[in-house]
């Protein structure tokens, strides 16, 4: 350790995977005559907070991904800050700021409240600290508190960062990043750009390249190996292509992944598939040889991507993100399912395998617990993500009925949208009849009176199907007292059709219960004076 310091305030110390090279990279300010980035383009509150640290007496940047973005002249949608002030420091400056993270603290700046809300993600320049300068832990990611209490930067055996909370100067918190295009900092107000690691240079060559040795840092954090691919997935529109270098070892090192906690890889797939990419992403994995291993339940998404509803489901993802509007991971897993779920249900109602039919409304509950325990588990915590996915699925027999109080009901609950929009999607791929889908569009967004209208339509039409199915009868003769209470006339009526996962209904009407006639001097007969008064 004595040496290494010594070394390190000699210079002697290399960058990572360096191989003894310059340390951390030479410093860069780059001007705006040079980068040619529009100050327009720069969020207001991402400058009112660069602005205010600096005000304060700290150094504050615009870091990473923006600043990739500026310089291709694109419109970040996220910005994060970076900056020499801790996050106890950075709190204390804003009204609305939460320290964030254990592995990793951060600060959340807040604007704004409800769906309009912004959040500007502020961390602290962090310490470049290679295995020998880090405490060994025993383990991996999955290493408890206590073991990591009062650790500012611990790594296990392999070289994976558990814990690293450790502040630096800036050519340090250069280094640590991971991709040169990412590693730029940019000041609002003098508008330099610094770079340590020629990310402009990467940047115009639409070059993505891992900064340091690639197998090293796969190896310090496994989760840079999605990263890579969500970077490539994202940037390949703009031409961007992974350095060969960088792309090399990532079939290799896939199998670090299984040490990452399960929960953590889950947010990671959701970031793959929620962030305007989602079939770029399918392409990128298949194309490095990464269908398989990452994520069980990627695995999934990956193999039925080519299937109609799982490739509208993610075509419809990168459009509302492409249109500033909200996605819900809940929506798209419910679609990439929903194959399991609608087989298990024809299986129970139709009692294959030996089991005995069950009802339409309990097989489904039944098909998707099988499938949240062979697919999900316990990753969602069984918390709103499955909830929502659930309410989802259990819907969708419901738009079958288009008559009673069930069509005013259903457009009052919180997730007819999402459940609207999955039928939506069964109706393009012809699982559900367009007409279907058609009326409850309109349905959705009328008046009252055209509800009316609209259910009126719906019963004439059943009334005629129901009428060409059943032939004529003569009726049978009825007795005197059964005239005079009414009962003959009319008794029969529209069955109400059972759901099907196919979306059909049964055929076959049922009648109505008949009461059987009371018994003479009993209390049947008492009961029905009773009710004939």
């Amino acid at each position: 350790m004595i040496k290494k310091f010594i070394d390190k305030l000699l210079g002697k110390s290399g960058a990572p995977g360096s191989g003894g090279k310059a340390r951390f990279g030479k410093r860069q300010e780059v001007d705006a005559s040079v980068h040619g980035i529009d100050p327009a383009l720069v969020d207001e509150r991402a400058r009112n907070v660069v602005t205010t640290l600096q005000q304060a007496g700290y150094e504050a940047y615009v870091v990473g991904g923006a600043v990739r973005d500026l310089l291709l002249g694109l419109r970040p949608k996220d910005f994060d800050v970076a900056t020499n002030a801790t996050p106890e420091q950075v709190k204390g400056l804003f009204r609305r700021a939460f320290i964030i993270g254990r592995r990793f603290r951060i600060v959340h700046v807040v604007y704004g409240r409800g769906r309009e809300h912004e959040v500007i993600e502020v961390s602290t320049f962090r310490a470049y600290m290679d295995n020998a300068g880090a405490e060994q832990v025993a383990g991996n990611e999955r290493t408890s508190k206590g073991e990591l209490a009062g650790m500012k930067h611990a790594v296990d055996a392999s070289g994976r960062v558990l814990r690293d909370n450790v502040w630096g100067p800036q050519e340090e918190d250069a280094a640590r990043r991971d991709f040169t295009v990412n590693a730029m900092y940019y000041d609002p107000a003098s508008q330099i750009v610094v770079d340590y690691h020629n990310g402009i240079k990467d940047a115009k060559k639409l070059t993505l390249r891992m900064i340091g040795d690639p197998i090293t840092r796969y190896r310090e954090d496994p989760v840079r190996i999605i990263r890579a691919i969500r970077f490539s997935a994202k940037l390949a529109q703009l031409g961007f292509k992974l350095e060969p270098k960088t792309a090399a070892p990532l079939v290799e090192s896939s199998r670090l992944l299984a040490d990452v906690p399960q929960s953590r890889l889950f947010d990671e797939m959701l970031k793959l598939l929620q962030t305007g990419h989602a079939v770029a992403t399918v392409a990128q994995l298949r194309k490095l040889g990464l269908a398989t291993g990452i994520y069980p339940l990627l695995d999934v998404v990956v193999e039925r991507a080519d299937t109609p509803f799982v490739q509208a489901a993610l075509q419809d993802t990168d459009r509302r993100v492409g249109e500033g509007k909200p996605v819900a991971p809940s929506f798209l897993l419910a679609c990439v399912l929903w194959a399991d779920v609608r087989d298990g249900w024809a299986q129970r109602l139709e009692g294959r395998h030996g089991q005995r039919p069950q009802a339409p409304f309990p097989a489904l509950q039944d098909a998707i617990d099988d499938v949240f325990n062979a697919r999900i588990g316990d990753v969602s915590g069984r918390g709103k993500l499955a909830a929502d996915m659930r309410e989802i699925w259990m819907m969708q027999p419901r738009f079958d009925k288009r008559s009673g109080s069930t069509p005013h009901s259903l457009v009052e609950q919180a997730r007819f949208r999402a459940a609207f929009d999955f039928m939506r999607l069964r109706a393009d791929v012809g699982e559900v009849g367009e007409a279907i889908a058609e009326w409850w569009q309109e349905f959705s967004t009328a008046d009252d009176l055209r509800r009316q209208d609209l259910m009126d339509q719906v019963r004439d039409e059943q009334h005629k199907k129901t009428r060409q199915r059943v032939p004529a009868r003569t009726p049978a003769p009825a007795s005197a007292e059964r005239r005079a209470s009414g009962q003959d006339e009319g008794e029969r009526e529209d069955a109400e059709t059972a759901p099907r996962p196919d979306g059909e209904a049964s055929d076959a009407p049922r009648k109505r219960r008949r009461r059987r006639k009371p018994r003479s001097g009993g209390a049947g007969e008492a009961g029905g004076v009773a009710a004939a008064e």
